[in-house]
């Protein structure tokens, strides 16, 4: 058990289908959530660069959309191997059922499949065509009105990602910018060498939905309102001028370099996943560098899944840095997700089936002997650090992880 240094976090927390500014201290694992920035009213504010946020209601109801899934048909129907459900975790499906479920969900027929997706994103990463299979599984979801979660639920959770509290402040940004997106709590996390020279795009806590990427609305089946709302994101974002922005969630990395061409969104500057961000910059610092030597286990959150080809970088830096990943069942493309939006899904008996995937995840990290577990995602944080500590696993994040490396020191 890692003893000699103290840690804290701060971040936000999607529980049980919620999604709850809070902050953290991991060492003493005491957790506090900060109510009062959910219950003050959405403003009608306009941004002066062409687009409004309106305090409205929105509609849950399926709809057209102006943006289309680029989903191709005949190549699901030619797949040989059906793995976007074979290989799902949390479904027992072989080829033949598989494709038959597939061809319902294709057709808009009900398939038990809709009914019990826990909206884990990983059909996204196994499917070997890159034809968004998970993509097609919310959007059916939603179009044949078999929401995941329950409908009180829904309706917080969308009412909550409305930008409100007036306009963000929009600077022009020479170079590149790091994207806090819903997280600007958690810029105390990023006050070190490691991110020297990148501006910060918003750190105003009350601004942070107009830079919310949307994209947890996938765990809702709601793709009508992140096609509805992207647009204006990706808009706030090009309004500071950038070429190039780093994106503190990889969710936020996911949303414009998966989702958003998957549905034909235009997205005018390049995205940077946080894991190659680091791992290069450390490549700079190598000299600064001291070996941790610590046995981690990393916590590889749902939105990962939407840029496999970024997961490398996770041993990348463990090498870099010093630490060794301990060899377990759930890992890379293995992994089993936190559990937090299972939590609070509508199907009987889910509550108890979290609580087995999220013990056996832990006691996985444990029997390997991980001293550390290692997050990315602050909404796993917030869901398995707790359980984590209470185990003797030191939950952190794998920026703070990085600061150490370097000589750092994590408060």
């Amino acid at each position: 058990m890692v003893t000699d240094r103290s840690f804290g976090v701060a971040g936000l927390c999607f529980s049980g289908g919620t999604f709850y500014p809070i902050v953290a201290h991991c060492g003493s694992l005491h957790y506090a959530f900060i109510s009062d920035t959910l219950t003050q009213p959405f403003a009608k504010k306009s941004l002066h660069h062409s687009f409004n946020f309106v305090d409205r209601r929105v509609n849950l109801n399926w709809g057209e959309s102006m943006y289309e899934l680029k989903f191709d048909e005949d190549m699901c129907f030619a797949c040989g191997t059906h793995d976007c459900l074979v290989k799902c975790q949390h479904l027992d499906l072989d080829e033949d059922m598989a494709r038959i479920e597939i061809e319902k969900i294709i057709n808009s027929e009900d398939s038990w499949v809709l009914h019990d997706c826990v909206t884990c994103y990983a059909c996204e990463e196994y499917c070997p065509n890159g034809n968004h299979p998970f993509y097609l599984i919310v959007q059916k979801q939603e179009e044949l009105n078999i929401p995941p979660l329950p409908e009180p639920l829904i309706k917080q959770g969308v009412q909550l990602g409305i930008p409100f509290r007036g306009e963000p402040e929009i600077k022009e940004i020479n170079g590149t910018a790091l994207n806090m997106g819903a997280f600007s709590v958690l810029t105390n996390r990023v006050q070190s060498r490691l991110f020297e020279g990148l501006t910060i795009m918003s750190d105003d806590p009350r601004k942070m939905f107009h830079y919310f990427c949307q994209l947890m609305y996938l765990h809702y089946a709601k793709t009508s309102v992140i096609n509805e709302r992207l647009e204006k994101i990706i808009a706030t974002i090009a309004a500071h001028k950038v070429k190039k922005v780093v994106h503190f969630h990889d969710e936020c990395y996911g949303t414009y370099t998966s989702y958003a061409p998957a549905f034909g969104i235009d997205v005018p500057f390049e995205s940077i996943h946080l894991f190659e961000y680091l791992y290069n910059k450390l490549e700079e610092l190598k000299s600064d560098i001291t070996p941790l030597n610590y046995k981690v286990a990393y916590q590889r959150p749902c939105s990962s899944r939407l840029s496999p080809d970024k997961h490398l970088f996770v041993d990348k830096i463990f090498s870099l840095i010093g630490v060794e990943p301990v060899d377990r069942e759930y890992v890379d493309e293995n992994a089993m997700c936190c559990g937090a939006t299972i939590l609070g899904q509508r199907k009987e008996g889910r509550r108890q089936y979290c609580n087995e995937i999220q013990k056996n995840n832990i006691e996985d990290m444990k029997n390997a002997g991980a001293q550390i577990c290692v997050f990315n995602c602050p909404a796993c944080m917030q869901t398995l650090g707790k359980p984590v500590g209470k185990s003797g696993i030191m939950p952190l994040f794998m920026s703070d992880l990085c600061r150490l490396a370097i000589g750092e020191k994590v408060v």
